[in-house]
């Protein structure tokens, strides 16, 4: 059976990514701790000297907190960043950035080692992918594509929702989205599909060990799950793992 939200993720997810990119922002700044969590997860990867030589891979960039985050973790880093969105690309594009960062219009489950070498000049030395594992149509698939662009011994860190396990997570979840979310989102972008879809799709996804199931499945090794703080413990994740056979 094809849900409400898998219909969504075959296509009309990047569209309504793109109708709501100009409002993107004013929406997640809104959001206690937006900024913070992210910077948390980057951190958690664990970048030596701010990155120096390093090869980073932003995927689902959107219109680039998470880009920001991992500028200001490693600030000597050669970043690229991807989203399937133009306009959320086209938005990310309009910040200044520092000449290491760059950005390209792809869907990240499709992504080959080859294309990444070419632009980043070699293997990616870490990933990070935030909010990205829960909207693509293939989960599975995206994390075997961002193992393959890593080098032995490269790190990745996925920045996602994942209520399954808690039923107090989830009725967190839906008082927010219902009593902040949705409403906030129809009131900037003048529809409220994109929010609404979040609200189910949260609900609708893996449990945390499902996740690092997952990943183990996808030849990730050293797999492990931390909380964020605040009102979003027991709702957002980092989840960690690293592509054997190599070290810093």
């Amino acid at each position: 059976m094809t849900t409400t939200t898998g219909r969504m993720k075959t296509g009309a997810v990047t569209d309504e990514f793109d109708h709501a990119a100009g409002s993107y922002d004013r929406l997640v700044d809104a959001n206690p701790g937006y900024h913070r969590d992210l910077r948390t997860s980057v951190r958690r990867l664990r970048l030596p000297n701010e990155g120096e030589g390093l090869r980073l891979l932003d995927l689902g960039c959107g219109t680039g907190a998470s880009t920001a985050a991992l500028v200001e973790a490693a600030p000597r880093a050669r970043i690229l960043a991807v989203d399937a969105s133009r306009g959320m690309l086209d938005a990310a594009r309009a910040k200044p950035w520092p000449d290491r960062v760059a950005f390209h219009q792809a869907r990240a489950e499709t992504l080959s080692p080859a294309w990444v070498n070419e632009r980043l000049g070699g293997p990616a030395d870490a990933v990070f992918a935030a909010y990205l594992l829960r909207n693509v149509p293939e989960p599975d698939a995206l994390l075997e594509a961002l193992t393959s662009v890593l080098r032995p011994g490269g790190r990745v860190a996925l920045h996602e929702y994942s209520v399954a396990d808690s039923r107090g997570a989830q009725a967190v979840w839906t008082g927010v989205c219902w009593g902040v979310i949705i409403p906030s989102g129809r009131l900037l972008t003048g529809r409220s599909d994109l929010f609404r879809y979040l609200w189910r799709s949260v609900l609708e996804f893996d449990g945390a060990d499902t996740v690092l199931g997952r990943m183990r499945a996808a030849g990730l090794a050293s797999v492990a799950r931390a909380p964020l703080p605040g009102w979003q413990y027991g709702i957002t994740h980092t989840f960690l793992g690293a592509r054997p056979g190599g070290t810093w």
